[in-house]
């Protein structure tokens, strides 16, 4: 049986990663199915623990999962570890005698316990003697509601967790009424700034990426620019030695150690580090998720009869972030970036084959299973292994930032 997956994270106050939010379902076409709704609540719990394992998944963090009443009251949360979960509540789950029971054993035994998409009505007050944490849906709700709810249970000893944060000014309100977690598409927004200069240490890093650029590449230019920075060389040799690849041996400069990578490799690890650099105050989150998109329209590239084109791939999910990280409009940056006119199209929004398969990234990445079938048909892409690759990105995705450490 075909396993998809998605995550969201969700952060704290200093734009650090706090949990994510896990999404899966057997697959596309009963997703709005009321009949399953209870078997997908279960499959997530025991597929995280028994077939990805959460140290994939999240990389450490805690996860939300979203539980069914079935799935509450047959107690399949007991599975999870109880240090690294927050069993979140529907909020159409009526608190009657079995529900509570069962949240209160839950939280007896040490787990976290969230209230999803939260509207007080008096009949909910015995669920709010047992929430850790109250999920706010800030598209749905308005300032006055955020906010008294804010005040009214931030004393209670209940954390507040603003939900569907599309933008910078509301999570600044939202931290403001006190809110202590965050989850939406907001990071990805870039602020834009008054000069349209770019800092010059980010333009170094620009001009990296615009080294692996060019048709041919050459290890001394790039070996050139990392030179000038003791970080860059550093991490190199010690992504070079990491396990990674399991070599042991001596490197006698940075051209021998490029050349030992090779071009693909080198490449994929400048981009990493330019990214990464270029991230400076913003979240880690943001780059990890860009490297995830990037391996994950790599390994779209062969399914798509676009062998050929697996870097191009690779390149247009790593830049699909670079808007935010770099807090600068996204047709500012790819004019400094010597990139195929088609990838900076699909990044723009221009329809197209590639603009087609960003959203597809996005629509795994989202967990937006409605749009998928057609996003598939559309690209004459058979969906089985699909979720696979995005799980094996998350994978690669962290293993790669922990050798960039």
């Amino acid at each position: 049986m075909k396993t998809f997956i998605a995550r969201q994270p969700i952060f704290d106050t200093r734009q650090d990663v706090y949990a994510y939010e896990l999404l899966f379902r057997s697959g596309l076409d009963n997703f709005f199915n009321g009949d399953n709704l209870d078997q997908a609540s279960s499959k997530v719990i025991g597929d995280s623990v028994l077939l990805h394992g959460l140290d994939v998944l999240t990389a450490g963090k805690k996860a939300f999962y979203n539980v069914t009443r079935q799935t509450l009251t047959d107690e399949y949360c007991a599975m999870l570890p109880k240090d690294q979960t927050v069993v979140e509540i529907l909020e159409n789950i009526e608190p009657d005698a079995q529900t509570l029971e069962a949240c209160q054993r839950l939280k007896e035994a040490g787990y976290s316990i969230a209230l999803d998409d939260f509207v007080y009505e008096e009949k909910f007050k015995p669920f709010l003697d047992l929430a850790d944490i109250i999920k706010v849906d800030f598209l749905l709700s308005d300032k006055e509601e955020q906010r008294k709810m804010a005040e009214r249970f931030i004393p209670e000893g209940i954390e507040m967790l603003a939900e569907k944060v599309e933008t910078w000014e509301v999570y600044q309100e939202a931290k403001e009424m006190g809110y202590c977690y965050f989850q939406g598409y907001y990071f990805s927004k870039p602020t834009i700034l008054s000069t349209k200069d770019i800092p010059g240490f980010k333009l170094h890093y620009l001009q990296i990426l615009q080294e692996i650029q060019k048709p041919e590449l050459s290890y001394q230019g790039l070996e050139a620019i990392i030179k000038r920075e003791m970080s860059l060389s550093y991490k190199l040799l010690r992504y070079i030695n990491s396990a990674f690849f399991g070599w042991h041996v001596s490197i006698s400069s940075i051209n021998h150690a490029l050349v030992l990578l090779g071009e693909v490799e080198v490449k994929k690890w400048s981009s990493l580090m330019a990214l990464s650099n270029m991230a400076e105050g913003k979240a880690d989150e943001l780059v990890v998720q860009a490297i995830v998109r990037a391996k994950f329209c790599e390994s779209l590239a062969p399914k798509l009869g676009l062998a050929a084109r697996a870097q191009d791939l690779f390149l247009m999910g790593m830049f699909s972030l670079i808007d935010g990280i770099m807090d600068r409009p996204i047709e500012e940056i790819l004019e400094k970036i010597p990139i195929e006119a088609d990838i900076k199209d699909a990044l723009l929004g221009e329809d197209g084959r590639l603009n087609e398969i960003y959203k597809l990234i996005l629509a795994y990445e989202r967990g937006n299973w409605e749009a998928i079938p057609g996003l598939h048909e559309k690209l004459r892409l058979d969906e089985e292994g699909i979720a696979a690759f995005y799980l094996q990105a998350v994978d690669w995705a962290n293993q790669s930032f922990k050798g960039t450490d």
